[in-house]
This record gives structure tokens, sequence and C-alpha cells, in this order.
């Protein structure tokens, strides 16, 4: 390297902050990403392909944790692949959140004594565009802060034209097949909400309630008579039998009559079903089908009447009983009580805590309901979704996740699609005058004097087509041809039968539709993604699941404001793992950003030594230390690669992050200081070699922290290595055999080097005062080439003529042992010196009594491999020569302390 070459670097090191404040830079540097169109997908590159659309997060959200895990791991993803010369496509959107959106509307009016109704379906579907244009675009604001690299250009909305559009025709085209029907079933009902809500909206939550034993029948002992157990009284107003066991011989005689119902006064039958457990309770159970989902099946088995006896709020109705009107918790006390007056209760139990599903949009209990909604039938869809799995056309990450996906898709049951809102997607049947049905697709008109179906679709449905809707399906697009399938889903495991499945059974469902397989392979499954990364869920540090509603957790805008988004990136990503739960804190988010400016002070250390990234031609003029940190540097490139490929985001991280510190800054930054100072050749090809592996790291890094990575790498490079970091190449294989010599001569060194400053902060020498001292066996040990190096790291000076040893250190190296010979007259501790070698005497003499025992064992032997029997001899060795050196050493502590 040349003198200018390297007063290049110190001017641009100088040009750097003297310390790493990510709020000053980080929203300049992204948008100059965005500006340059770094991001921009052309659907026309002849680059290979690499598309990922982003998980529509709610219009109604701000960016959760659970978000920004999420967005670093695609962002990360994506970022890699471009540098690897893919033509990317991160795609991005959101999602028009039926339920929530409509909510957080209608609280607004509620503010001004207003309710929906008082402006009409179509004016308040208009002030519902009208919040989501002002507040709507909150999260991408976020989303910028955290530097996600998505196409702006591209973004969707799941209510946009060309969605809409995309909704219509999948409706029609499943309407058409027969896989859409119309019936009256089972929902989950929110009486706040007024609307049947999906599964995945239903959250349950253990309560205090109370479990209450009545008798149906005679009051009597000797008449007929059952008794049963609930805890929701309420519901026996709709109760049409009683159910026991068939075999059951308690009750065999009254399976066919019937029993005096205590409130209506019906007589109703008592069934046998194997549905009834025999063991629990009394062995029978009231059946109330149009309130309960086992209820409902088994009067579906036995064709029992079905009465509704609540209303859309929830207030008993229809009853002709004196609770007609009563909210359904109010009932449930006043029921009771009149049971207890007729003699009917005969046990209560309170509390009784058991699993109640609520609301998770509106929070109260949801009622299950009989209502007549629109259903898709998914038996083969499901089946298709499933098959695309078991073929491989789609492949889970990690595995361990597939039997759940089999479960699920194998035994899922019909998709209850309508909901009772406004906001949302119109549901695309229209009613005659004479009870006609017409599906009317998104080119076509209903008939004059047709209806519209008041209901809207649920919000799944029109996320389902999410993969190919945004890129313009039904038509056929660019887009379509040169990005779907897309390579990857990125989600968490707790969604895979809800939104993962949908798109699943949509995508499969139009696999062969023209628009679809347009320039694709003859015969090739056209499935919505290639590979499903499913991550766990993120907790806090204490393991807890983030909650909002439970103050659990952390806006992660909070963590970018303090510590910047490299450092809440990197914390999230370096304990990203298929599958598998993250906790992460404070502590975590601290050591990412102590991580960053570590890199930051290594990187401009570096620069103000000349350091500058260059060819290298002549490993052999390189020391051993070069050629090592080279090959380092070349093994962590494979491992992180081959962690990337696994998704194993966590272990790629947690290589780059060892490999930067401990290795890179903590040992060849500070051999390099060494070389910088021998001559001119030896300081150029340091400064080269630091150079480009700086170069490589900060390349293998950017994914992740791209912000710092950017900074440094263009004071690094002064600009010739391109325009950005974002569309630099990423490293590739050097294709250099490792230098096994040099890398057993460095870690020989840093043993010895560990050992003895073990021994100085155990004496509590400080690293200001140097020891005279002889490395004795060092030329045996083959590091005479790095004993400058070893004294300076290890503060060791030149022994003089008339050196007397006071104390020494002896360490086992790789091919001898060195004896260090420090003269520490007046610094050495004795005592703090024996009870190091006492430890060290009892690890030895442990490892001795171990190995020993083993050896000893003749079955162990007789099934032990060869190899690991010959390491075990080897660990006993090594535990004898210890034990004997240590114990020699104590016995000269010793001698020593008496003459002092």
């Amino acid at each position: 390297m040349t003198s200018t070459a390297s007063e290049n670097s110190r001017n641009r090191a100088d040009a750097l902050p003297k310390s790493w404040n990510p709020g000053d830079v980080e929203s300049d540097l992204y948008e100059g990403w965005v500006a340059a169109g770094y991001f921009a997908a052309d659907a026309k590159s002849a680059k290979p392909p690499y598309s990922i659309v982003l998980p529509p997060p709610n219009v109604t959200g701000n960016l959760h944790m659970g978000h920004a895990f999420d967005h670093t791991i695609m962002d990360l993803l994506t970022r890699r692949k471009r540098m690897q010369g893919y033509e990317v496509l991160w795609l991005p959107g959101m999602d028009h959140a039926g339920i929530a959106t409509q909510s957080v509307v209608e609280k607004q009016l509620a503010r001004d004594g207003k309710a929906k109704e008082d402006f009409g379906r179509e004016l308040f579907v208009d002030k519902v565009w009208d919040w989501k244009r002002e507040s709507g675009g909150a999260i991408q604001g976020q989303m910028r802060r955290l530097g996600v690299g998505v196409d702006w250009a591209r973004d969707r909305f799941t209510m946009d034209e060309g969605l809409s559009r995309a909704v219509q025709t999948i409706f029609k085209r499943l309407f058409d097949a027969g896989l859409i029907y119309r019936a009256e079933r089972l929902v989950n009902w929110s009486p706040v909400l007024k609307t049947a809500i999906s599964d995945v909206e239903v959250k349950y939550e253990d309560v205090e309630g109370e479990l209450v034993s009545l008798r149906y029948g005679s009051l009597e002992d000797d008449e007929p008579h059952i008794i049963v157990a609930t805890t929701r009284v309420e519901t026996m107003l709709g109760d049409t039998a009683v159910a026991v066991h068939p075999e059951d011989a308690r009750y065999a005689s009254l399976i066919g009559t019937t029993l005096y119902h205590p409130i209506t006064g019906r007589q109703i039958p008592v069934v046998a079903d194997d549905y009834v457990d025999p063991e629990f309770g009394s062995g029978a159970v009231k059946i109330t089908p149009a309130h309960d989902p086992n209820d409902f099946e088994l009067g579906l088995r036995h064709n029992l009447p079905m009465p509704t006896i609540m209303d859309k709020t929830g207030k008993i109705a229809d009853t002709g009983t004196e609770f007609d009107g009563m909210d359904r918790f109010e009932a449930r006390v006043k029921i009771r009580e009149r049971l207890t007056e007729e003699g009917r209760i005969v046990a209560e139990k309170r509390p009784y805590v058991h699993s109640v599903g609520h609301s998770e949009r509106s929070g109260e209990p949801i009622e299950p309901r009989l209502s007549m909604q629109w259903w898709v039938k998914v038996e083969s869809l499901a089946k298709a979704a499933g098959d695309a799995v078991r073929h491989g056309d789609t492949v889970i990450h990690p595995a361990s996740q597939e039997p759940r996906w089999f479960d699920w898709v194998d035994d899922m049951h019909d998709w209850c699609i309508s909901r009772q809102l406004w906001w949302g997607h119109r549901i695309p049947i229209w009613y005659g005058p004479e009870g006609e049905v017409v599906c009317v697709g998104p080119d076509e008109q209903a008939p004059e004097g047709y209806v519209q179906d008041p209901d809207v679709l649920d919000t799944w449905f029109s996320s389902g087509l999410w993969p190919f809707s945004t890129m313009g399906w039904p038509d056929a697009t660019p887009e379509l041809e040169k990005f779907y399938p897309t390579s990857v889903l990125v989600t968490g495991y707790d969604i895979l039968f809800f939104w993962v499945a949908r798109m699943m059974m949509f995508g499969t469902f139009v696999s062969d539709d023209p628009a679809i397989t347009a320039g694709k392979p003859a015969g090739a499954v056209q499935v919505p993604f290639r590979d499903v990364f499913l991550h766990g869920l993120i907790r806090d540090e204490f393991g807890r699941k983030y909650s909002k509603s439970k103050g659990i957790g952390v806006d992660p805008l909070l963590w970018i404001d303090e510590y910047g988004s490299d450092a809440t990136r990197f914390t999230l990503a370096r304990g990203a793992q298929p599958g598998s739960d993250l906790s992460v804190g404070p502590p975590h988010v601290t050591a990412s950003r102590s991580f960053v400016t570590k890199l930051f002070n290594a990187t401009k250390f570096a620069l103000m030594n000349g350091a500058a990234p260059g060819e290298i031609t002549d490993r052999v003029a390189l020391t051993d230390a070069d050629r090592w940190i080279l090959d380092r540097l070349e093994q962590v490139r494979a491992e992180v690669d081959s962690a990337f490929d696994r998704y194993e985001i966590g272990k790629a991280c947690e290589a780059l992050y060892h490999f930067a510190w401990d290795e890179l800054c903590d040992w060849y930054l500070e051999l390099a200081k060494v070389q910088f100072a021998e001559s001119d050749e030896r300081a150029a090809h340091t400064r080269t070699v630091l150079g480009a592996v700086l170069d490589s790291v900060l390349r293998l890094l950017h994914p992740v922290i791209p912000f710092v990575t950017e900074s440094l790498w263009q004071a690094l490079t002064g600009g010739t290595e391109g325009e950005s970091i974002v569309v630099a190449s990423w490293p590739r294989s050097s294709g250099v055999a490792a230098d096994e010599t040099a890398a057993r001569r460095i870690a020989d060194a840093q043993r010895l080097i560990t050992e003895i400053r073990r021994f100085r902060s155990d004496q509590g020498l400080t690293d200001k005062q140097k020891v005279a001292a002889a490395l004795v066996g060092i030329d045996t040990a083959d590091l005479t080439g790095l004993s400058v190096q070893i004294a300076n790291l290890a503060r060791l000076t030149e022994p003089a003529d008339d050196f007397s040893a006071t104390a020494s250190v002896q360490v086992r190296l790789s091919g001898a042992t060195v004896t260090v010979e420090l003269d520490t007259s007046g610094t050495v501790d004795l005592d703090a010196e024996r009870r190091r070698l006492e430890k060290d005497l009892g690890v030895a003499q442990k490892d001795l009594t171990s190995t020993t025992a083993k050896l000893a064992n003749e079955a162990f032997l007789a099934k032990a491999p060869d190899e690991v029997v010959a390491k075990i001899r080897t660990r006993r060795e090594v535990a004898e020569s210890e034990v004997a050196r240590i114990s020699a050493r104590l016995e000269e502590i010793a001698r020593l302390a008496v003459k002092k």
C-alpha cells in the first residue's frame, strides 16, 4: 500500500465522527437509499429473482416488537440476496383489518355521541377511508426508522381497487365450483362487535366462575331425574336434551324418555352418545345445540331442535320467559336464584377456574351462537395445501413444525368467511325479488332490482390472496411472471394455521391459472411460496410473552431512539432461530449497542493507521497473524452463508459477533499494532490485510446492521468499490486452502498470552506494569516468529544479563511446554499465586480421577470407539503432567514463602 493510500485512509478516518451516534445519520442514509432506487425491483431484469411479500400489518396498528422482529429478518434476507446478485422484490402493504378499523372509527364517533347508523353505510365507509388516509401511514414511518428495504412504489392495501378485484374474482370461482355456500352454523359471536369473529381473534383466558349442579326432571328422589353441572346456567334456556353415555348403567332406563325442563316446562329427551364421559361429574350433560360447539355436533347427530336464545347483543331473547331482555350475565344470576328457590340447585362450586374465550378486539367473553353465515368448503383446498408440503413444493422451516401443519390441514373445518360489518370487502352475492341468488364477478353487473348481501368478508379472505393479488392477479403481469411463486414467507409459528393455511389453499386453487403459469416451465407446481420460515414468539427478558394490554414489552421505537436501529435489529436477529421463541430486554440491546460501538471504533482505528482494502497476491510475505485472520474470515464466511441458507439467523449473527469482537478486534488488531511498528513492507501488508478483512466483515454484517456498516464501508473504501454497500457484492470463497501451521501457532500464542495475563491478574499487576521475563522453550514450540507479539500483548520486557526469575508459569501448548520465567521481585503476591495454583490443581486432579476411572472400566472400554478411548488416554496423560507441574510449583512457592 502506498503512502498516499494510507494518507487517504487517515483522512477518511478524520471525516468520521468521534463516536457513533445513530440518530445523526440513520434517517439521511435511509432516505438516500430509497432515493437512489436500491430497493426498487425490476420485473424485466435478467438477474435471478428473489421475492418476499410483507405480511401486511393492520392499518390501525403501530410497529410493535413482533413487527420489528419480522421486518428485521425479512430485511436481512433481502439485503443479502441483493448483494448476491439477485433481482429482489420485497413488496410492502397493509391490511384493512375489518373489525379493528371499524372499531376505531366507531369509538371516535361515540365520543361525539354518534353511531355508524346515524350516517348510513356509504357515509360511514367514507369516514373510514378518511381515517385511513390520515392515520394509516404511521406504520410506514416506523418501518423507515427500522431501515427496511421494501419497494415503496409497490405498496399495497387490501382494499385497493386491484386487490378488491382479485377478491371478487376468487370468490366467484370458488362459488361457481361449489366451494362457497350459505348455512346456519355455530360461530364465535362477539356481542359487543355484533359480528362473527374468527378463531384467531379469540383469546382464551382462565377466569373465576362457578360450577352449578342442577336437577332436571322430578324433584322427588324416587322419580326420574338427572343431575348435570354447568358453568353457564343461562344457556339452559336453550337446552333441548340431556345426554348420557350409551353404556352407562345408571341411566340405561332413562335413555329414550323425557325429563321436565325446570324453567321452560318443556319435556326434553334423554339421548345416548359416545361424546359423554361417564367418569366425569355425574356422567350426564345438558345439550344446548345453538350455543356450544360440541352440543351443536351432538344436536346434528340426534336431529335435535336448535333454538337461539340470545340476540346479537348477548341479551336473552325469544324464550318466552321472564328472563327475555336481560343481559346474559344478569340472566345467569337470576336463573340461578330461581333454581335455588325451587330446590333445583344440588351443589355450587365457587370460585371455579375455567378457560373462557374472549374477543381479542373488544375484550368480552365470546358467545358460541347459531347464525346464518357464508362458508368455504375446505376439504379439497386443505388437501392441496397439505400435499404441497408433503411433495416438497413448499418447505417448512423448521421441519419440526410439519406435523402441526398436517394436523391442522388434514382435519380442517369449513371456514366461516362472512362478517356483520360495514368496513371490508362486500360479499358479491345479490338476491332477487323472488329469492334468486346471483354471484357477481368483477366485470359483471347485478340484475336490476337485486339487493347485495349486507355482510363483508373475513379479513383473512383477502389477505389469503396476498402473495399473488399484490402482483396484479387475476391479470397476467410481468411481476407474476418474474417473482411468483415468492421465495419465502417469514412469519411466526402462531399463525401457521390461520394465515399461512389460507394462502396455501388459495394459492394451490389458482395454481393452473394462465396468469400464474405464464412464463413458467411446463409442469412446474405453482405455490404461493417455496419456503416458509416460522420463527418463534418474542418475549421479554423474563420469558413473558409481549402483551400491550398487560404492559409487558416495549415499543421498538423507544429502543431505536435510545440505542439506534442497528442495535435493535442485531438484538432481534441474534435470537432468531426457526421455531424458537426469543427473549430480549434492555441488557440484550445494550450489549448490541456495545458491539456496534466496538465495530465503529475498530474500523476508525484501522483507518487512522492507514488500513484500506486491496488485493492480496502474495500470502508468503504475510505473517502468521495475517494468514490466520484471513483463514478465519473464510471459515466464518462459509459458516454464515450456511446458517443464512438454513434460516438459522441467530447462528449467523453469533458467528459474526464472536469473529468481529473476539478474533478481529481483541486479537488481530492487537497483533497488528505490533506489525504496524515493524518494517514498511510488513506494515503495508498488515494495512492491506486489515482493510480486506474489515471490508468483508462490514459486507457480511450489512444485512443485519445496515446503517453503521454503510458509514464505515464508505469511509474504508472511499467510494472506490461502489456507491453503496447496499449494492456491493456479497463476499465469496477465496478458494485458498487454510494455513494450518499459522492457525496452530496463533492458537498457541493466544493460549500462552492468556495464561500470562491470568497470572498477572492474579498478582494484581496493572496493564502498565511491564515484567522482565524469559520464554523458555519458545523455539521448541515453534513460536519464535511471534515472540515480539507475545511480549507486547503480555506486557513483558527482555531480561537483563543478571536476570533472576522469582516466579514462573508453565503453559502446555500443542507441540511443547513453554515456561515463562518472570522477575516479579516485590510484585508477586505469593498467597494469590498459591490460591491460583491450588485451583488449577483441583481441576487437574478431578480430570485425572475421571479419566483413570473410565480407563479402568472394562465395560466402557469394550463398547467405546477406539478414537474415544485414545482421547481419554491423552487427557489422562495431560492431567498427570499438570498435577506434577502444579505440585512442583506449589512446593517452590512454599520455599519462597519461608525465605520471605
